[in-house]
């Protein structure tokens, strides 16, 4: 699996959400992931959304590890 295969993923899961993806070893992956749908959502309920997206490429081993930072753009905006 590639880092831009999973930023699609994630694009295509959550629409108008702004995905960047890292990593080259092929199994483990950074993401940043910037969505209007994280809006009063915790954490974790943030990076379900995310792990959603991925149509069992975790469970199945195809991603062996993803390191998840969740931001609605205003959160964004201000961690940037």
């Amino acid at each position: 699996m590639q880092a831009e295969q999973i930023k699609q993923m994630i694009e295509e899961g959550l629409p108008n959400s702004q995905v960047q993806v890292f990593g080259d070893d092929g199994q483990h992956f950074d993401a940043i992931v910037v969505s209007e749908e994280f809006a009063g959502k915790s954490m974790v309920q943030q990076h379900r959304m995310v792990y959603a997206t991925l149509g069992g490429k975790m469970e199945e081993g195809s991603i062996h590890a993803l390191a998840l930072k969740t931001y609605t753009p205003e959160a964004w905006s201000k961690a940037k």
